[in-house]
């Protein structure tokens, strides 16, 4: 029944204003507009739709929120670099970050915080 719906991550946000201006200017997605509900819409590719939400305490989530399938992650670092994203390293037993990029079985992945502290992803298929 569901395989074949639409799927919307939602995530919490304090500052709507900031959190738009990060989503649209530092990761380019595409603007779709508010809801009547209040949520803010990006549309993104293969028919994912992101959703900001106003939350007043945001998010305390310690986990991966969204995670974006890139085809080559080194160009997808550099590019969002270059629009003032900051990834984060990591040195845990199992996951080490070498040049912001884990290699994780058969994917390469680099994380990186938006302004309200969800934890988003690029990741790479490299099998």
């Amino acid at each position: 029944m569901l395989t074949s719906a639409p799927v919307t991550t939602i995530l919490p946000v304090k500052d709507m204003k900031r959190a738009r201006s990060f989503y649209e200017t530092r990761l380019g997605l595409k603007a779709v507009g508010f809801k009547p509900d209040g949520k803010f819409v990006y549309e993104c590719g293969g028919g994912a739709v992101i959703a900001l939400f106003p939350k007043e305490g945001g998010t305390k989530a310690d986990h991966t929120a969204v995670s974006f399938q890139v085809k080559d992650i080194g160009v997808a670092i550099k590019e969002l670099k270059s629009n003032g994203v900051v990834f984060e390293d990591y040195d845990f037993p199992g996951l080490k970050t070498v040049d912001q990029v884990c290699v994780l079985g058969a994917e390469k992945a680099a994380w990186f915080k938006d302004t309200e502290g969800n934890y988003l992803c690029i990741h790479e298929d490299i099998a």
